[in-house]
C-alpha cells in the first residue's frame, strides 16, 4: 500500500513494486490521476482516501484486508507543502501540512501496526525529507518531516520484536513536476547546492524503498536513509 501514489515519487514507488511482482494498492485523494496511474500497472488497484481522516484510513485498511487478507508493506509517501516565512504563515497553512504529513502518516502506521503485529511480519517505510534538517520558509514542512523521523524511530522500538521493520527514506532534490515548474534560476541554484551537481530521479527513491521492503533486508529498523546526493552532509551549503 502506497499513499500519494498518483504521481511523482509515489507513482515511481508503485511502479517499482508492481514490476517486482507485488500486488499494489495505490492511495491518493486525486481519483482521476490515481485510477489512470493504477491502470498502467499490473497487479494494481486504486483506492481513494484522505489520510488525515481517521475513518477513511480505517475504511482503507478494511478494504485492503477484504481484497488481499493482509498488508505486507506500507509506504507513507503522501505529503503537501505550504511554504511561507513564519511571519507570513497562517495557522491553517501550518496545521494542514502537519495534518497530512505527520498525523496522516501516524494514522496509517497505527492501522498497519495492528495488522502486522498480529501477523508477526511486515515493513513500514515512511517518506520523510532532507528538509527536516531545515529550509527557509518551511517551519511547517520541516516540523512535520522531523516528526516522521521521530515516529519511525519509536515504531522501530515498538514493533521490532514482532518482525515488523520500520524505516524512513529522506529524499533531497528530486526531479518531479513540482521542481520542473520552478523558475530556471531557482532550479539551477538548487542543483549547484548539491555535492553531485545534479538532481535525483523518483526511481532513486523507489530503489531505496524497495531495498527496505525486501524480505531479505532483515536487520535494519528505526533508520533514516538519505537519497539526496549528499546534501545532508552539509557540503555545498
Amino acid at each position: 500500500m502506497i499513499t500519494g501514489a498518483a504521481r511523482g515519487i509515489g507513482e515511481a514507488i508503485a511502479t517499482r513494486f508492481s514490476r517486482d511482482g507485488y500486488r499494489v494498492i495505490l492511495v491518493d485523494k486525486d481519483e482521476e490521476a490515481g485510477r489512470a496511474t493504477a491502470g498502467q500497472m499490473e497487479h494494481a488497484i486504486f483506492l481513494p482516501a484522505d489520510i488525515a481522516d481517521e475513518q477513511q484510513v480505517r475504511d482503507l485498511f478494511r478494504q485492503c484486508l477484504d481484497q488481499y487478507g493482509k498488508v505486507d508493506v506500507l509506504v507513507n509517501n503522501a505529503a503537501i507543502i505550504r511554504d511561507h516565512m513564519i511571519h507570513k504563515m497562517t495557522l491553517e497553512e501550518f496545521e494542514s501540512v502537519v495534518d497530512i504529513n505527520l498525523t496522516g502518516t501516524w494514522l496509517m502506521c497505527r492501522e498497519a501496526a495492528a495488522i502486522m503485529r498480529e501477523a508477526r511480519q511486515g515493513r513500514i517505510i515512511n517518506i520523510s525529507s532532507r528538509g527536516w534538517l531545515g529550509n527557509l520558509g518551511q517551519t511547517n514542512y520541516a516540523a512535520s518531516k522531523a516528526g516522521v523521523i521521530g515516529l519511525t524511530r519509536v515504531l522501530g522500538l515498538e514493533l521490532g520484536r514482532y518482525n515488523v521493520l520500520v524505516n524512513a527514506v529522506a529524499p533531497g532534490a528530486i526531479q518531479t513536476p513540482m521542481t520542473d515548474s520552478m523558475p530556471e534560476d531557482d532550479r539551477q541554484k538548487l542543483i549547484e547546492a548539491q555535492p553531485t551537481k545534479s538532481m535525483g530521479q523518483p526511481e532513486d527513491v523507489a530503489h531505496a524503498v524497495a531495498f527496505l521492503a525486501d524480505p531479505e533486508t532483515q536487520f535494519i529498523t528505526g533508520q533514516t536513509l538519505y537519497v539526496d546526493g549528499g546534501k545532508s552532509i552539509g557540503a555545498g551549503v
